[in-house]
Parts: C-alpha cells; sequence; structure tokens
C-alpha cells in the first residue's frame, strides 16, 4: 500500500471514530434543544395530556438538565480517568436511554424534573468526555477538526430537535406529541452503546495502565505511518513516567503551573456562556417578542438558529486548522460585542415595526454565525489540549462542571433582564464579552499543531514559577 492510501485510510478511520463517539453530542444536542418544543404541550392541565406546569415548575425541568450535566462532567471526567473513557461513555450510553424514556413517559413534576436531571448527568458526562477522548486518538493534524466534529453534533442535535419538535407538532394534532418529541432521543442513545464497541481504547490511557503493547496496536491502527506510531508511543510512556513518579492527582493540583491552566479552563467556561449563547438559544422568541413579532414567526426563526449553527459549525471546521485557536476565539469575541451593541441600538432606539423585527433577527444570526465558528468548537477543542494526561479528566470535568453552572446562571439571569432592563441588557452583555477579550489576550495560550505531550511540556514550562504574560502566548 503506498504511503498516500495509508494516509487517506487512517484518516477515514479516524473520521468513522469522531463519528460514532459524537453520537453522545448529538443527545447532548437533541436534549438541551428539545426542551423549548416540548414545554409548551407540557404547560397543559394534566386533563388534557400535559402535566400542568406553573412558570415555576418550568423553570425547575428546564433547569435541572443544567444541574445534572454540572454533576455528570465533573464525576464523568474522574471516572474515565480510573475506567477509560470507552466504559465510561457506554455507561452513559444508558443514562442517555434510561433519561430519554423517563421523560417520556413520566406521569408528573416531580418524575420529570428526576428524568431531567439524569439526562443532564448523561449530557455533562458526554460533554466533558467525547472531546477528550476524540482528542487522545487524533494525531495533531486531525485533531482541531476532529474534535470540532463534536460541537458540529451538538448544534446538529438542537437544530435536528428544533425542526423535530414542529414538526411533529404540525403533523400531529396532540396535546401528549410532547412524549414523543422526548423519546427521539432514544436514538442517539442506542447507537453511541452500540458505537462504543467498535472504537479503539485512548492510547494514552493505556500507557497510563501499563498496557502499552495494547497501546502500541491501537496508534498502529489509526496513524499515517508505523515511524510516526512508534514516535507518538515513545513520546507517551516518557510523559506517563513523569507523571508516574508525581503524587496523587488531587494533590498535584497545588502545583502552580496545573492552578493556571485550571483557572483557564474554568474562565473559559464564562467566556463562553456569557456571551449569552444558550440565553438566545432558549429566548430568540421572547427577543423578538419584544419587536412586536407574532409567536408564529418567532418560532419559525428558533429553527433559524439552528441552521445557521450548523453552518457556521462546519465553516469553523474548516478554518480552525489555518488559523490559531486564541485568533478564532478573539475574532468571534469582537464580533459577538458589535453584534450585541447593534442589538441593543435595535431595541433600545427604533420603533417598534417590521424593520425593526428583521434587523433584530439579523443582528440575532450574526451573532449566533460567529459564536458557533469561532467560539463554540474552539471552546471544546481546548478542553481536550489544556490539560495534562494523569489530570486530563479531572481537570476537564471541574472545568466543564462550572461552565455547566454557568450556563444555568444566564438561562435563569437573562428574562430577568430583559423584563428589567429591555434592549440594555446587550449592552450589559458587550461590557462582559470586553472583559473576555481581555481575559483571553492576556492569558489563553495557543495550542495549534502541537501534540498532547508537547502541549503539556510547554504549559509547565511556561507557567510554572512564573506570571504568565502576553508575550508568552504571542511566542508560540
Amino acid at each position: 500500500m503506498s504511503n498516500s492510501q495509508t494516509v487517506g485510510a487512517s484518516s477515514k478511520i479516524l473520521w468513522r471514530i469522531a463519528a460514532i463517539t459524537t453520537m453522545g453530542s448529538l443527545g447532548f444536542g437533541y436534549d438541551t434543544g428539545v426542551i423549548s418544543g416540548a414545554l409548551p404541550f407540557m404547560s397543559l392541565d394534566a386533563s388534557q395530556g400535559g402535566l400542568g406546569l406553573t412558570p415555576v415548575s418550568e423553570g425547575l425541568v428546564a433547569s435541572s438538565l443544567i444541574f445534572g450535566g454540572a454533576v455528570g462532567a465533573l464525576f464523568a471526567g474522574q471516572l474515565s480517568d480510573r475506567y477509560g473513557r470507552l466504559g465510561v461513555l457506554k455507561a452513559l450510553a444508558l443514562l442517555f436511554a434510561l433519561g430519554a424514556l423517563g421523560t417520556a413517559l413520566a406521569p408528573d413534576i416531580w418524575s420529570m424534573v428526576v428524568t431531567r436531571f439524569i439526562l443532564g448527568i448523561a449530557v455533562g458526562g458526554a460533554s466533558s468526555t467525547v472531546p477528550v477522548l476524540i482528542a487522545e486518538l487524533a494525531a495533531p493534524k486531525h485533531r482541531g477538526r476532529l474534535v470540532c466534529q463534536s460541537e458540529l453534533m451538538i448544534v446538529s442535535g438542537q437544530c435536528l430537535a428544533y425542526v423535530a419538535s414542529a414538526g411533529l407538532a404540525h403533523l400531529f394534532d396532540s396535546p401528549t406529541i410532547w412524549r414523543y418529541m422526548l423519546a427521539i432521543a432514544l436514538i442517539p442513545a442506542a447507537l453511541l452503546y452500540v458505537g462504543m464497541h467498535f472504537v479503539p481504547t485512548s492510547p494514552r490511557w493505556l500507557v497510563s495502565k501499563g498496557r502499552v503493547a495494547e497501546a502500541k496496536t491501537v496508534l498502529a491502527g489509526i496513524r499515517d505511518t508505523q515511524h510516526e506510531a512508534d514516535r507518538e508511543l515513545k513520546e507517551i510512556i516518557s510523559q506517563c513516567k513523569v507523571e508516574a513518579r508525581q503524587a496523587s492527582v488531587l494533590a498535584t493540583l497545588n502545583e502552580p503551573w496545573l492552578l493556571k491552566l485550571l483557572a483557564i479552563g474554568i474562565g473559559l467556561g464564562f467566556v463562553i456562556q456569557f456571551t449569552g449563547v444558550n440565553a438566545f438559544m432558549y429566548y430568540t422568541p421572547m427577543i423578538l417578542k419584544e419587536t412586536g413579532m407574532g409567536i408564529n414567526a418567532a418560532l419559525i426563526a428558533t429553527i433559524g438558529n439552528g441552521v445557521v449553527s450548523v453552518i457556521a459549525t462546519l465553516i469553523g471546521m474548516w478554518v480552525i486548522n489555518r488559523m490559531g485557536r486564541r485568533s478564532m476565539l478573539l475574532l468571534g469575541l469582537t464580533v459577538v460585542v458589535l453584534a450585541q451593541i447593534f442589538l441593543g441600538v435595535v431595541l433600545n432606539f427604533m420603533p417598534h415595526s417590521l424593520m425593526q423585527s428583521y434587523l433584530a433577527l439579523s443582528g440575532v444570526l450574526v451573532f449566533l454565525f460567529f459564536m458557533q465558528m469561532c467560539i463554540g468548537p474552539v471552546y471544546w477543542l481546548l478542553m481536550s489540549e489544556l490539560f495534562p494526561t494523569h489530570a486530563r479528566g479531572l481537570m476537564n470535568g471541574i472545568s466543564v462542571s462550572v461552565f455547566w453552572i454557568f450556563n444555568a446562571i444566564v438561562a435563569f439571569v437573562f428574562p430577568v433582564l430583559l423584563s428589567v432592563l429591555g434592549g440594555m441588557t446587550f449592552f450589559l452583555f458587550a461590557v462582559v464579552n470586553i472583559g473576555s477579550i481581555v481575559f483571553c489576550t492576556l492569558w489563553l495560550p495557543e495550542t495549534k499543531g502541537l501534540t498532547l505531550e508537547e502541549i503539556e511540556q510547554q504549559m509547565k514550562q511556561r507557567f510554572n514559577g512564573r506570571k504568565w504574560r502576553a508575550v508568552d502566548a504571542q511566542a508560540y
């Protein structure tokens, strides 16, 4: 077999692995998006096929998944370090199925809250585990696009949820249609569980457990040449020997460079959530209603959110290996600030009219385009790259768990701010995001083109014992 044929074969194997693994991300996206279509039906009285939700219980049902996500992200990270990424993903697939079935059959509000929380554990666990597994299997030249496939499947799942909810509601005039909307989540759960039997174990995790021969076999099957596989295996073994001489994972988090990396991971979670992205995804109809747009038109616009997000993520996957992670994130944040200022001007200083509605919608779509092209993919990629192998699961889990808490804060605060401040809310978000630009400029390192072991060595060298400076980031 020629070298070009080998390259093509290994690339196809990696893309197939990513496609299977990201079924967890598809379930993540569908389960977070479907609630917007199901809630109106669930709010009907029990005699009409609903659960009789009040505004308070609506918030409880919607947020229970988010809090479950925080728990799932935290514990899945630690468990994946101990038992392996594959085993954890299989368990999460079963939780996905249990949660989907439980929500579809829930007889009352509290059953719904409990099963949504269980579903949230699966969603949060997948959000922290899937990118890590893909990053540990992928070669540096493929890692950017392959990890971004996780983000693509998340937004595709959300888009699918919006389309499925609207389609089912239109085709079937039944107040219990929400149960079928929720039950569809069983499909990605089943695909994830079956698919995990065809995905190799992380070679880095195998080496950390002393199973070097198995790691060598795995690398030989997913790298372009045997020389590349052997070189990477040596790097992994060398790094694991260094880590084996260190104290326990919790003890090593007292090291300054690891604490600084963890602070960056948590800070990035703040950056992505306080762009207000989930406020836009959850509350676009509410935003457009402020302009006088009808509810049906606003719901159709929500489908537009999903479509734009998918297109933007596809473009981001193409761009990410051509631009640095850092420059992409800063570009996205800059446009996000401009879009939020534009929205604030439109909602505060224009009279209610069709023109105001269209301009507000265009501002939302521009925001989402750059958010999903430049910020969302880079966040998940950095979460899979920044942390060292021996603590990757724990540090990723902590960071993503806090990310889910930030998600909950924004989801709760945004509608309150919108009701009190109206369009001024977007000026407030713009100010917060200017702060995010400053944070990323001063603290965010560049990881493009480096192996995970090279990233770990450079992070340790640059963060250990001296203050991180903007010039350090530019030196990459």
